[in-house]
């Protein structure tokens, strides 16, 4: 059974927004008290968060389906709809957020480093926000704004300071078990570590951590063995160790030959010709192993490379290597740049930005796209003309119409909000040729300006009771 799982694609959806509330206030001799619609809750959101104590993306691949809870309706009184809440999702530290092209959207490191996959909708305003002096009542809501739903595909790039690469069997978990207190599986077969192992060593006054790669054989950059899918792992180590064998049972290798073909490798993987190598040869508690490595060891110094001679059985040469390697990484984490405070940056909207676009996509159709069009479309009731003249209001407001008519667009011409998959399309009506200065204006609830039944009623009851009156005078004898 599947243990360890390193990439997996999620799919996340958050929170809608709860719909806004038209309401009118309804109380004993004010049958018409005025707007008390409150505002619908906000969708929750979908946010990754860093934590220590996960190692794995397992719980992910065999979940992948995750989704926030959606805000309340708002409701009558002026009593607003409860919030959603947020989806907080655990991942391993060294987590790369990408989405489905392969594009990196964020790049988790280190504890409590948060990243909001989907954000919830916001939660639509209701009668009484909407209402002002010259909309006293109106008889619509707005309603609540869809949460975002998307792919994400989650990436573990272990976070270690040395990794161990080489041959399977070459002893990458042998030595990491002794020289730190972890416990991988260790056996006298290939391909016996099936997931990258972490360890925690001590060397003087350094702490660091090292990981070993497992599955390195010729062609794992093409996808051979279990390199592939491992080889991200050493993307953000700072330096690599090469575990050779000197005891080997195969006629056709010898530690020189395993050397070049992991480097060739890594080389056709990329992005580590700049990391410092060292070689380690590797059971030379061995009679033939010794012998070998006496035999290759000037060749690789030749080659530049600082070797050392190890055995993981009477732990030779380990000392020496553990301190080699707390003295590489701590002049690597001095070097490197001191970390400061996330900078504020303030970017004000420029003058002429006005927060959309408008484009001509063939003969007689026009396209609108930006973030307030598209959000104020997806809150509007199509089925309330109020709502819909609302709408049509904000857009013109807003230069939508005025941009139209620059762009060539006429009265009937196709007009579409929104990207291809998710937009509203309508042929489009100039504001001043449509009559609707004919209507009244936008927004009122004419409800209020029609005598009430009962008043009525009572009128008519008393315009009757006047005309008998006055019919009776009239006959009335002299």
């Amino acid at each position: 059974m599947t243990t360890f799982v390193d990439r997996v694609e999620l799919h996340v959806a958050a929170g809608n927004g709860g719909h806004g509330c038209a309401s009118v206030h309804r109380e004993k001799f004010k049958p018409l008290g005025g707007p008390d619609g409150g505002n619908g809750g906000r969708g929750g959101d979908v946010i990754l968060v860093v934590d220590q104590s996960v190692t794995t993306l397992l719980d992910y691949h065999h979940s992948p389906h995750r989704k926030a809870t959606n805000g309340k309706p708002g409701e009558g009184g002026n009593r607003s709809g409860k919030d959603g809440s947020d989806l907080v999702l655990p991942v391993p530290d060294g987590t790369v957020v990408l989405d489905s092209q392969g594009n990196v959207l964020a790049d988790l490191v280190g504890q409590g480093t948060t990243y909001v996959a989907a954000q919830g909708g916001r939660g639509g305003l209701g009668n009484a926000a909407l209402a002002s002096a010259r909309r006293k009542a109106p008889g619509f809501a707005l309603l609540g704004e869809p949460g975002h739903t998307g792919d994400v595909v989650l990436e573990l790039k272990t976070v270690a300071d040395v990794a161990l690469v080489g041959y399977p069997s070459a002893g990458k978990s042998s030595l990491i078990s002794v020289l730190s207190a972890a416990k991988p599986k260790i056996a006298d077969y290939p391909f016996t570590t099936l997931v990258p192992n972490l360890g925690v060593v001590t060397a003087g006054s350094t702490v660091y951590t090292i990981a070993d790669v497992p599955g390195l054989i010729p062609g794992a950059s093409q996808g051979k063995g279990l390199g592939l899918e491992f080889l991200r792992h050493v993307e953000r180590c700072t330096v690599l160790v090469h575990v050779l064998d000197c005891a080997t049972l195969e006629s056709q290798r010898d530690p020189a030959s395993d050397l070049d073909v992991i480097e060739a490798e890594l080389a056709q993987y990329g992005g580590l010709d700049d990391r410092p190598r060292l070689v380690v040869l590797n059971k030379v508690d061995i009679p033939d192993g010794q012998d070998l490595a006496d035999m290759i060891r000037p060749d690789l110094e030749e080659r530049g490379y600082q070797v050392f001679e190890v055995s993981a059985v009477s732990r030779t040469g380990l000392k020496e290597l553990s301190f080699a390697l707390a003295g590489i990484v701590a002049e690597a984490r001095a070097a490197k740049p001191k970390e400061e405070a996330t900078r504020i940056v303030i970017r004000p909207k420029a003058v002429d930005d006005a927060g959309f676009t408008v484009t001509a996509e063939g003969e007689a159709f026009f396209r609108v796209r930006g973030e307030k069009p598209e959000r104020w479309v997806h809150q509007t009731d199509f089925n309330n003309d109020e709502a819909v003249g609302y709408l049509a209001d904000r857009l013109n407001r807003l230069g939508v119409e005025e941009e139209l008519l620059k762009a060539g667009a006429r009265a009937g011409d196709g007009v579409a909000i929104g990207s291809e998959d998710n937009a509203v399309v309508f042929d489009w009506e100039p504001t001043l040729a449509a009559g609707a200065e004919m209507l009244g204006r936008r927004g009122e609830d004419h409800r209020f300006e029609a005598p009430r039944p009962a008043a009525q009623r009572r009128r008519d009851k008393d315009a009757e009771r006047d005309d008998a009156q006055q019919e009776f005078d009239d006959f009335k004898p002299f």
